[in-house]
């Protein structure tokens, strides 16, 4: 008997030791013995060369890259889900509903559902190492699902990329002297224009508020200074696209292209500032906040404990809504970060982590926010609720002109905007690596030309966001935020949670997960992802469904047609799912259970269709958990 190490190319099924970073020791032995002059040949394959080789012991992953350190990951996942609406959606929602009896629903759907659709697809992502689509190979049919999400991630980019926009241009604007929202007499100004100093409490009837008030300085530099809104009659009068904001778009866009064209090695060195910088400035935002007078009573509102608001279920909805969408499941993005980890890595430390510190900032928000805008009530002398708002409003309007009253209003706007810019921009990333990552995995072709698919796709994001920038852009902005990764995004991840808790089966997904880490999920896991899960995105599918009504911006009704086109966006995403599943039935051949057998059966477990031995066809199946 003699040993021997077979060439590299004779070892396809072993994965370099660079690739794997195996360390030298571990060279795998080839033994070879002459009996009778027939050489038999005998080995054992490393476990870590065989993770590295892939999942499935295929070396289709060997030369795909990964996060050039784990803090990069870390900061990617925590940059993309703390966006705008930590800032500016959750601290009213929680003002609205009860506010700190709201923590109540929101925290019990982060536990029972937020953080195990968090934890599903990052494993998911992790151990196939693919994208949002080719995911997929461990149930074909659902493959219509990753397009689904990557579609709906593209239309995001359209309008998402113009907020970051809108961002760069105050920014841009708050570096005078004195800040253009804090005075009326400006050209943009109408002849209603008001001083803030003129309005009090008795200014508005029972319908009004101070925060829905078109006619103060802020406002009016929001709505006729940065967009033009009255040069517009409406959604089917747009005009064309504004030179300045048109300008901040390219930026934005150059700023992603260069972040993201050489993947995840230049990417999670940005992050390293667009997800760390946010938590500064809101270190300091808050400190400057609290400083303020009426910052107490502006944080007693926030905190306020009301209990029988919780008998509302708009509450709950609320509630099941913000934490969903808060979180990013269901974009792709979670799959296509984690595909680029290594294959051993714990992500189940890193969906509690990110997910605690993503509800965490969206809490401490909150008392940034609303002690300034107990100042700002103290200030006018009114109550919190008429100054409270959400979205836009609030960080465009109500917030900067809390600013401009400050001493050093400036620099605290500038800081406040650096704040907005890096929330978009990193989330904005994440939104296009999940279309780069899940389309070049599918196409190869895209993959070998990253640079160039890379900046085709913000090219193209950026000419579709160009319609968002006219006069009128902000009726299609607000068309496609209610349309377009609304009810379509839920859906998605509702019919993915099915695919990979059923269809593919908690227990082998446990599997895998154990194959990954050393440990199998627990029984609290296994029992969410199957049961608990589905149950909620059914719920909020639901909910949102039939809580939705007509679009309204202020006191602009769209016309009837805008809601069908907008129904047409949401439809386009989620038809991917139904299309596709026939599209796959009709492809392979066979009898119709064989077809359905095909459909329904890993890849890599196909030829056990013709064995007759399908898994999904087995009451046992179904039961596991």
């Amino acid at each position: 008997m003699n040993i021997q190490v077979l060439p590299e190319h004779k070892l396809s099924s072993v994965a370099p030791l660079k690739q794997c970073n195996v360390e030298k020791k571990e060279v795998e032995l080839i033994l070879v013995k002459d009996q009778n002059g027939v050489q038999y040949t005998n080995s054992t394959i490393i476990p870590t060369a065989a993770r590295c080789a892939g999942p499935h012991g295929t070396s289709t992953d060997i030369e795909r890259e990964t996060w050039g350190k784990k803090i990069d990951f870390l900061l990617s996942v925590i940059g993309f889900a703390v966006d705008l609406a930590n800032v500016w959606r959750f601290p009213y929602l929680c003002y609205k509903n009860g506010g700190g009896a709201f923590l109540i629903p929101y925290i019990l759907f982060l536990v029972i559902a937020g953080m195990p659709l968090f934890y599903m697809e990052l494993a998911l992502g992790q151990y196939n190492r693919e994208g949002a689509a080719t995911v997929w190979k461990i149930c074909p049919v659902f493959k219509g699902v990753g397009y689904a999400v990557i579609v709906i991630a593209l239309y995001v980019g359209f309008y998402y990329n113009v907020i970051i926009a809108w961002s760069l241009y105050y920014l841009y604007s708050s570096m005078t002297a004195e800040l253009p929202w804090l005075k009326c007499g400006h050209s943009w100004n109408s002849i209603n224009c008001t001083d803030p100093q003129h309005i009090n409490a008795s200014f508005f009837d029972k319908n009004t508020s101070y925060a829905n008030n078109k006619f103060t300085p802020a406002s009016e530099y929001y709505e006729r200074g940065v967009l033009h809104l009255h040069e517009s009659k409406g959604i089917e009068d747009l005009g064309l696209p504004r030179l300045e904001l048109t300008l901040c778009l390219v930026v934005v866009v150059f700023i992603l292209y260069f972040s993201l064209w050489k993947g995840v090695k230049s990417s999670g060195k940005v992050v390293y500032i667009t997800a760390t910088m946010p938590y500064v400035v809101l270190f300091v935002l808050l400190i400057r906040g609290i400083t303020l007078p009426g910052a107490l009573n502006g944080i007693k509102a926030y905190l306020n404990f009301s209990l029988s608001e919780l008998n509302n279920l708009q509450v709950w909805i609320d509630a099941a809504t913000q934490i969903f969408y808060s979180l990013g499941a269901g974009f792709g993005v979670l799959i296509a970060f984690s595909s680029y980890n290594k294959f051993d890595n714990n992500c189940y430390r890193d969906a509690i982590l990110t997910s605690a510190v993503n509800c965490i900032t969206s809490f401490v928000s909150g008392f940034a926010i609303f002690s300034v805008l107990g100042y700002m009530a103290q200030k006018y002398n009114m109550d919190i609720k008429a100054v409270a708002t959400d979205g836009p409003g609030l960080v465009f309007i109500i917030y900067p002109e809390a600013i401009s009253t400050l001493p050093g209003s400036t620099f605290w706007a500038i800081v406040f905007f650096i704040m907005l810019l890096t929330l978009g921009i990193d989330s904005s990333m994440g939104g296009m690596e999940a279309v780069i990552t899940g389309l070049s995995d599918d196409f190869k072709f895209l993959k070998r030309n990253r640079k160039l698919f890379t900046f085709a796709t913000a090219f193209g994001t950026f000419l579709m966001a160009l319609i968002c920038v006219t006069n009128g852009g902000i009726y299609v902005l607000t068309l496609l935020d209610k349309y377009a990764a609304g009810t379509s995004i839920l859906f998605a991840v509702l019919i993915e949670a099915i695919g990979v808790s059923w269809f593919y089966g908690v227990d082998r997904f446990s599997e895998d997960i154990e194959q990954m880490m050393g440990f199998k999920p627990g029984l609290y896991w296994r029992l969410c992802w199957k049961f608990v899960s589905p149950v909620f995105l059914l719920f909020v599918v639901i909910a949102s469904t039939v809580t939705s009504s007509g679009l309204k911006y202020g006191d602009y009704v769209f016309p009837n047609g805008a809601n069908l086109l907008g129904w047409g966006v949401a439809m386009s995403s989620m038809l991917f799912v139904p299309f596709y599943a026939i599209y796959k039935f009709f492809s392979v051949r066979g009898t119709f259970t064989e077809r359905i057998a095909y459909c329904i059966t890993p890849e890599h477990e196909h030829h056990k269709v013709a064995e007759g031995n399908v898994r999904q066809f087995k009451l046992k199946h179904w039961l596991a958990i």
